[in-house]
C-alpha cells in the first residue's frame, strides 16, 4: 500500500504544494522562499527518513506568518492522507534531540484530537530573519490538520538557530516513529476502534 498524498492549498496569501512519501528515504526538495524555513523543513524529511517536496508563495513582503501557517496547514493535511485509516500504525512518537547546548523533545499521537503544547524559553528570538514565534505558527497548523496531538519543548538553549534545528529534527524522527507500520498490531491502535 503506498502511503502518500499531494496537497495543494491556495488563498489570496499563499500558494502551496505538498508531495509526502511516508515510507521515503529522506530525499527533500523544499522551496518555500524562506531560506531558514526551508532548512528546518530538509530536517524534517532527512530525520523522518519521509520524501518531501514542498513548494510555496507567500506575501513575504507583508511578514512570512501566512506563508508558515500555510505550509503547516498543507503538510498536515497531507500526512492525514497519508495514514490513511491508521490500521496498523504505531500511533505515537517520541525524540528528543540535542544540539549543541540545545536539547528539544517532541511527542505526538495521531489520535484524530488535534491539539499543539509548545515551550521554548527562546520565543520572541530569531535565527536570521526567521523569528521563533513562527514555530508554535507552524506546528499549530501541522496538529490541526494532520488531527494529531503534538508536545515541543526545548529544554534548554542560547542559540535560537540550535533550538529551532533541535525541535525540526526531534520532529522528524517523531513522525517517523508514529507513521511506522508496527507488524504486531491488528487493526486500529486504540480501544475504541477508531482513531
Amino acid at each position: 500500500m503506498e502511503r502518500t498524498a499531494t496537497v495543494s492549498r491556495k488563498t489570496s496569501e499563499t500558494d502551496v504544494q505538498v508531495t509526502l512519501n511516508l515510507d521515503g528515504t529522506g530525499k527533500g526538495t523544499i522551496s518555500t522562499g524562506i531560506g531558514f524555513f526551508d532548512h528546518m523543513l530538509d530536517h524534517v524529511s532527512k530525520h523522518g527518513l519521509f520524501d518531501l517536496e514542498i513548494t510555496a508563495q507567500g506575501d513575504l513582503h507583508v511578514d512570512f506568518h501566512h506563508t508558515v501557517e500555510d505550509i503547516g496547514l498543507t503538510l498536515g493535511e497531507a500526512f492525514k492522507r497519508s495514514v490513511g485509516n491508521k490500521q496498523g500504525l504505531r500511533r505515537y512518537g517520541f525524540a528528543q534531540v540535542p544540539m549543541d547546548e540545545a536539547l528539544a523533545s517532541v511527542t505526538l499521537d495521531f489520535s484524530g484530537r488535534p491539539m499543539l503544547v509548545f515551550s521554548n524559553p527562546l520565543d520572541h528570538r530569531s535565527a536570521g530573519d526567521f523569528s521563533l514565534d513562527l514555530v508554535p505558527v507552524f506546528l499549530q497548523g501541522l496538529a490541526d490538520q494532520a488531527g494529531m496531538t503534538l508536545h515541543a519543548t526545548v529544554h534548554t538553549a542560547e542559540n535560537p538557530h540550535h533550538a529551532a534545528e533541535a525541535i525540526f529534527k526531534a520532529l522528524g524522527r517523531a513522525l517517523r516513529a508514529a507513521v511506522e507500520i508496527d507488524p504486531r498490531v491488528e487493526g486500529i491502535p486504540s480501544t475504541k476502534g477508531v482513531l
